[in-house]
Formats: C-alpha cells, sequence, structure tokens
C-alpha cells in the first residue's frame, strides 16, 4: 500500500443540502441520516438553504393570510 493520502470526503449536493434543511424544519430525521448529513454537508450550503426556506416559508404563510382576508372581505 502506498503511503497516499485519503481522498477528500464527498460533498452533498445542492438536492441533498435541500433535502437535509427541509427535513430539518420538519423535524424528522434518523440519527444515522443526521450524522452523514454532519460529515458531507458544506455548512455554508447549509445556512443559505435554511434562510431561503425560512424566507419562502413566511413569505407562503403572508401570501395565505393575504388571500384569506381578502375572501373574508369579499363575502
Amino acid at each position: 500500500m502506498s503511503g497516499g493520502e485519503a481522498p477528500p470526503p464527498r460533498r452533498a449536493g445542492f438536492w441533498a443540502t435541500l433535502r437535509a434543511v427541509l427535513w430539518s424544519f420538519v423535524g424528522i430525521r434518523k440519527r444515522r441520516a443526521w450524522h452523514e448529513d454532519a460529515a458531507q454537508l458544506d455548512p455554508r450550503a447549509v445556512v443559505v438553504a435554511g434562510v431561503l426556506v425560512g424566507l419562502a416559508f413566511v413569505l407562503g404563510l403572508v401570501a395565505i393570510v393575504q388571500w384569506v382576508l381578502a375572501r373574508a372581505g369579499a363575502a
């Protein structure tokens, strides 16, 4: 065996990062999957995805509230 370096750990892609963030928002994740994510996910990508998903969630809630209020005013 050669004294070469071990290959760098494989980094997760966009969809894997997004899936992990969405599972975190729901709060359902197995411990084994959490450890795999911790080894593969780029922390910066997780933060960016979390902010974007959080922003989309808030904007979705605002849109639903505006729609409900518009329908209540029309009745």
